[in-house]
């Protein structure tokens, strides 16, 4: 019972020695607290898969009212500058120039055709960015759909069926504002937790090796398992404040609604910071250099969450190997919870895999970062 005291009172001191050291180096609360924050305003403000300001150049080749009103449609679309000409060659000297990213040919016989049941417009798309190509295309589609359902209604319920077969009423599920920004935003808590939790723990652990802090305490009666405890108390509270910025950024100035449980979302958050910690714990317990460490924590943490995890690209859509190498990474299965809580909700099955896969790691990296800090002089 004695032994189980001394060792709380060896850790209390340890972790009481950590929280002033941390507070005392200005270059760990920059990266701990100023870092997230610059994140969290450069990726909510500054990135977006939505397509804005799409330039949309029509080449008019008949200009009675029903070619005007498909016109008419672009124009009022938020998402479009429209500019009309009268001939095809200027409107591909524009594609040529990229001075536009599509090209909405209206054909001479558009009125005849329209009168018919018949009309047909062609769409060229400039092919240099395929996701902006890709929803430039859905907006040209929609407002042209909207104009033929508005005709159709003005002929009568019977003769809009008869001219458009079968009308689509879609609307977005998990996403209703279809934002890229709330697909983005709630990814940053993996990507801050990752930073904190690996590169800031990688880099000062590799600094007290440096230093010979650590060898300095292993000549006291403190074990190798009550500093890695002491290690990672303060840096773990500092991922959760970072994670705790995220969340009311998300709610706040991006309105991002949360779906799911925020109990459930802390609670794998949490769970996330020690696989991190755990990252960091082990990859300055191998390298004991700034450098070395810092680089390799960028390399194999922060980079591959950005990039693997699922945060901008769908692991679905990679080749298998990149995948496979994706569903390796812990990130990706805190960054299927997150999206999951903030987008469609508590998905009990989903949560509990992917929370089982996260403990597993924990345990595991938990227990390599012991082994490697061995209480011995090199």
């Amino acid at each position: 019972m004695s032994g189980a005291r001394d060792a709380f009172r060896r850790v209390a001191a340890l972790v009481r020695k950590e929280f002033r050291q941390l507070l005392r180096d200005r270059s760990n609360l920059l990266i701990g607290i100023g870092l997230p924050i610059a994140l969290i305003l450069i990726f909510g403000y500054g990135l977006s898969l939505d397509v804005r300001d799409a330039r949309i150049v029509v080449a008019l080749g008949d200009a009675s009212p029903p070619a005007r009103e498909v016109v008419a449609a672009l124009e009022g679309s938020p998402y479009m500058v429209t500019t009309v000409v009268r001939s095809l060659a200027a409107a591909r000297r524009a594609m040529d120039a990229h001075a536009a990213d599509a090209l909405l040919l209206l054909p001479g016989d558009f009125t005849r055709r329209a009168a018919a049941g018949d009309a047909r417009v062609q769409l060229l798309l400039h092919g240099g960015d395929p996701i902006r190509a890709a929803g430039i295309r859905g907006y040209v589609e929609a407002a042209v759909a909207a104009i033929a359902q508005k005709r159709g209604d003005r002929a009568g319920p019977g003769a809009a069926a008869a001219a458009s077969g079968v009308v689509v009423v879609d609307r977005m599920w998990f996403n209703a504002a279809n934002n890229s920004t709330w697909y983005l935003v709630p990814g940053l808590i993996v990507l801050i937790m990752t930073l904190v939790g690996t590169f800031l723990t990688a880099l000062v652990m590799a600094r007290e090796w440096e230093r010979g802090t650590l060898e300095a305490l292993f000549v006291t009666p403190v074990r190798p398992a009550e500093v890695l405890v002491a290690k990672i108390v303060p840096y773990f509270a500092v991922g959760l404040a970072g994670m705790g910025l995220c969340l009311l950024a998300a709610r706040l100035l991006f309105g991002v609604p949360l779906q799911g449980s925020l109990a459930v979302l802390l609670a794998a958050g949490m769970l996330y910071m020690v696989v991190s910690l755990g990252i960091g714990l082990l990859i300055s317990a191998f390298t004991r250099n700034q450098f070395l460490a810092s680089q390799i924590a960028i390399l194999a943490s922060f980079l591959p969450a950005m990039m693997l995890s699922g945060f901008v690209f769908d692991l679905r859509n990679v080749p298998q190997a990149v995948s496979v190498i994706g569903h390796l990474l812990p990130a990706t299965y805190f960054m299927e919870i997150v999206k999951t809580l903030f987008l469609a909700g508590t998905h009990w099955p989903l949560v509990l895999r992917d929370c089982a896969i996260l403990a597993a790691y924990a345990a595991g990296l938990l227990a390599l970062a012991r082994a490697a800090t061995r209480k011995r002089l090199d």
